[in-house]
């Protein structure tokens, strides 16, 4: 399998622009071959909290129909950052477009208690993407709360995909747990952060592929967007920095 992890610099609260962002994005890591490609933590609207309930939407949102055509038409998974609408609340989510397929929701169950003022926990119909071979799916604060991992290697998972909005100080704790999860667990990781500003803090980039030994392959800079790719079954590496000015203007 080749997975993608996709670091972006997201336009605070502007859906179009980051629509068309990860769509200059995806055009470029396509030639690659991808099997799956996954954005950071609210990538389509920015880690806003402040923001997100405003800016909830639907899985079903016709402006995401590009993805789904972009997923048939190349036959990947691609993964996208929203906050979406519940019944309870405002959940932060993964909405997933696979080939000829509904579209599927990964929310975030375990919320750090910071959010719990703007968002609730998820309930989710999804915690695995893929079953051959089995991927597992975290967003942000789900990687150190020790259940998360216990139950996705528990169930069978070789692969563990985490989508993130995290600090400079947050990612470089966040490297740590993941190769921790990476060589307890015996599972390929793939973490996906953003750059620039959000919320009240700077994002710190660095998204990164390990191996299922806890090696690190792959990390990318912490201030220009780009994307990591690794072919599970032959290790082989792709990594690639975009200046963002360069994704902007495209």
């Amino acid at each position: 399998m080749r997975i993608c992890v996709v670091q972006t610099k997201p336009v605070k609260g502007d859906i179009q622009s980051n629509i068309n962002q990860h769509l200059q994005l995806i055009t470029q890591i396509l030639p690659s071959r991808p099997d799956i490609i996954i954005f950071p933590e609210l990538s389509i609207t920015g880690y806003e909290p402040g923001l997100a309930q405003h800016l909830a939407t639907l899985p079903e949102d016709s402006r995401f129909d590009i993805f789904q055509q972009t997923s048939d038409t190349a036959n990947v998974t691609i993964g996208i950052g929203v906050p979406t609408k519940s019944g309870a609340g405002t959940c932060i989510s993964l909405v997933f477009f696979q080939p000829h397929q509904p579209r599927q929701t990964y929310s975030k169950k375990y919320l750090h208690a910071d959010e719990e003022p703007f968002f609730v926990g998820g309930q989710n119909n999804i915690s695995f993407l893929s079953q051959n071979p089995k991927v597992a799916l975290a967003i942000c604060y789900e990687v150190f709360v020790p259940e998360h991992a216990q139950d996705a290697s528990r169930n069978g998972a070789e692969i563990y995909l985490a989508s993130v909005a995290k600090s400079v100080k947050g990612m470089d704790k966040a490297i740590e747990r993941m190769t921790d999860i990476s060589k307890g667990y015996g599972m390929t990781i793939g973490l996906a952060n953003c750059v620039g500003f959000s919320d009240n803090f700077t994002c710190g980039g660095k998204s990164s592929i390990w191996n299922h030994q806890g090696e690190l392959l792959g990390q990318l800079n912490g201030t220009e967007e780009g994307f990591l790719m690794l072919d599970t079954t032959t290790q082989e590496l792709v990594q690639r920095q975009i200046p963002v000015l360069a994704v902007h203007q495209a």
